[in-house]
């Protein structure tokens, strides 16, 4: 029954069998545990965890200075630009985040459902003020949010909400720029946030109309979701995460994966240099893609990416990552980073992800890093010298009299 009304009935499958097997296996675990300890019910473990996470999670709010905080991040949304507006108010009982401010919903698929942003909000803010602690209903209870109802991140029915994760996947970095104001040097720099999943689809039944071409090279319809990620953004003390995803957790997936079950070809897929903002500490590098169809046929693409026209903003001194792009890769035509477009015969679509921004001051990155980046790809030469006054060749190798005379001058013009 579950198979036949599903697209992709061998995946669904698949996960409907690990949920039974995860079921399975944690039920023995628990009756095992219970076993051991001679508990009739679990009734008295449960109020002791809640409690206990409850009252340490309040004592690290406690520690933190009371007031409000507030910060904004513009997003590209849809048919116009998104304002994500956070009031941060640190009390005696709790967290308190108000969404007051923030854009109304779009007509299109990129709403948010109260739960939603729920969920993001106290991810943001668990994770710097209280990661070690469990994530349960009692260290949850002293963040509170709030939205108000009809703007993008609290969506009633009938607003439409399929691209959620869009919008969603932001709030963790809006709450970041209330924290940091509270514990510098506790939070990261904005990052690409958001993952970029297109949706491709082809074949006679998608884009035949179209393109009737399409009839007599392809003879069956195919519908993928791959998931990508760009950069993160440099951490206080790390450099960002390359091509890794923030907040969502999503690995990248293997091309030779996807290029297995649908006759679609991958004819890039690379780290995207200079991608990272520049830094004592740099964000972490964006991707390029290129993606073609079996015997260049036409397809469609469904785009639901962010971070093209806003890049992830820098923290301390550090600058911004690389905002994204979406093109034909041959014709360098732009297309839109939302919607369904097709890509003509001949064509192959190019996605270039966005870069996480960078922390700190990019003249006190230590050169043999900079040197280190430009062997690796991940700096170009050019933007060594530009951006972090490091003279690197192009293979590398570090001329230390040449950074120091360049420094030295970044320096004076500086001041």
């Amino acid at each position: 029954f579950l198979r036949w009304n599903s697209r992709t009935p061998v995946e669904l499958e698949g996960d409907v069998y690990s949920l039974c097997a995860c079921n399975d296996v944690g039920s023995s675990r628990l009756v095992q545990m219970m076993s051991e300890f001679s508990l009739d019910d679990l009734d008295g473990l449960a109020d002791y965890i809640l409690t206990t996470s409850r009252e340490v999670t309040l004592e690290k709010i406690r520690a933190l200075p009371e007031g409000t905080y507030r910060n904004t991040v513009t997003m590209d949304g849809y048919e116009h630009e998104i304002d994500l507006v956070a009031a941060l108010t640190v009390a005696d009982d709790g967290i308190e985040v108000d969404y007051t401010g923030t854009s109304p919903c779009s007509g299109y698929g990129i709403n948010v459902p109260l739960s939603y942003t729920r969920a993001y909000t106290c991810f943001g803010l668990k994770v710097a003020i209280a990661p070690d602690i469990p994530n349960n209903h009692g260290s949850l209870e002293p963040f509170r949010i709030s939205a108000p109802v009809g703007c993008i991140l609290n969506a009633q029915r009938p607003w439409p909400t399929m691209g959620r994760h869009l919008i969603g996947q932001m709030l963790p970095d809006v709450m970041f720029g209330c924290l940091h104001q509270i514990i510098p040097g506790r939070v990261p720099a904005e990052g690409a946030s958001c993952l970029w999943n297109p949706q491709l689809r082809g074949g006679p039944s998608t884009v035949g109309a179209e393109h009737p071409q399409a009839n007599n090279i392809m003879t069956r319809d195919f519908d993928i979701v791959t998931f990508n990620s760009g950069g993160t953004g440099a951490r206080p003390a790390k450099d960002g995460l390359n091509g890794i995803a923030f907040p969502s957790g999503v690995r990248t997936m293997p091309v030779e994966a996807t290029e297995n079950v649908a006759p679609v070809v991958f004819w890039k897929k690379e780290l995207r240099p200079d991608s990272g903002g520049p830094g004592k500490f740099r964000g972490g590098t964006g991707q390029v893609m290129r993606i073609g169809a079996h015997r260049d046929a036409p397809f469609a693409v469904l785009a639901m990416f962010d971070r093209v026209h806003h890049a992830a903003r820098g923290r301390e001194g550090g600058r911004n990552g690389l905002a994204g792009g979406v093109t034909l890769a041959r014709s360098r035509k732009p297309l839109n980073n939302k919607g369904r477009q097709v890509v003509p015969p001949g064509e192959r679509l190019e996605l270039s992800l966005p870069g996480g921004a960078g922390y700190g001051d990019p003249l006190e990155r230590d050169p043999g890093r900079v040197a280190a980046d430009v062997r690796n790809g991940l700096v170009t030469a050019e933007a060594a010298r530009r951006d972090y006054a490091v003279a690197v060749s192009a293979e590398g190798l570090l001329d230390e009299a040449e950074t120091g005379r360049l420094r030295a001058g970044a320096r004076r013009a500086a001041e």
